[in-house]
Order: structure tokens, then C-alpha cells, then sequence
């Protein structure tokens, strides 16, 4: 079972079949008619984190943001918005991940992001 932060709790975000989705709600416009770039740099945020935390698997090890990069490539409208992670490269102390974010069409992108997550192992 996927555990979401108290972050995603309060953007909305479901997650299923590998997808993470931030239903469109009024608390999450930035300019008028159009999504805040947090909102969705936060979603991708989270969906590298899930990538990452099922790929460990029952190892317990702590994750810890190193830097995320994301290029937003059009306006994010007022609907919902998809995200997915691809674990690029996964080392014992460092996964590197990119996301992409979407609206109703995959094909067209809205956001894409790249991370380096430190993976802290007792």
C-alpha cells in the first residue's frame, strides 16, 4: 500500500497504476486561469519520491531530496494533472529520476522534472 505524505493529502493527489493525478481545485491557481507552478513541481516532487520508495522495496532506508530541476514547458490548466516517475539510474546511495506531468493528453507535456534523491541506509 502507498503511503502519501501530508503534502499530497493536501493537494489531493490519488495514485494508481504507476500515475500520480492532483484533481484541479481552486486552492491550487497561481495567476488567473492557470495552475501554480508549486502545485505541479510538488506532484512531481511526490512521484519521484513513490518511484524511488517502491523500488526499495521493504528496505528502510531514509530518502532526502538532493535537488530537483523542473522545466515547465506550457501552462498548466484548470483541470487534472497526471505525473509519472522513471527511475533512471538507482545506486545504493543516490537515485537519479525524471518525471513528466500532463494534462489530458501524455503526449503533451506540461512539466518535466530531474532528481537525485540521497538514499540514507543505517
Amino acid at each position: 500500500m502507498i503511503q502519501l505524505p501530508p503534502y499530497a493529502r493536501m493537494l489531493g493527489l490519488d495514485y494508481a497504476d504507476g500515475v500520480l493525478s492532483m484533481p484541479f481545485a481552486v486552492h491550487l491557481i497561481g495567476s488567473p486561469g492557470r495552475l501554480h507552478g508549486g502545485s505541479v513541481a510538488g506532484l512531481m516532487e511526490i512521484a519521484a519520491n513513490l518511484a524511488v520508495r517502491q523500488a526499495l522495496g521493504e528496505d528502510p532506508a531514509q530518502m532526502k531530496p538532493v535537488n530537483v530541476t523542473v522545466d515547465y514547458l506550457r501552462e498548466g490548466q484548470m483541470v487534472t494533472t497526471h505525473a509519472a516517475a522513471e527511475i533512471m539510474r538507482m545506486g545504493r546511495r543516490v537515485a537519479n529520476v525524471r518525471v513528466e506531468a500532463w494534462q489530458d493528453e501524455r503526449s503533451r507535456l506540461i512539466a518535466t522534472a530531474r532528481t537525485n534523491i540521497l538514499i540514507v541506509r543505517e
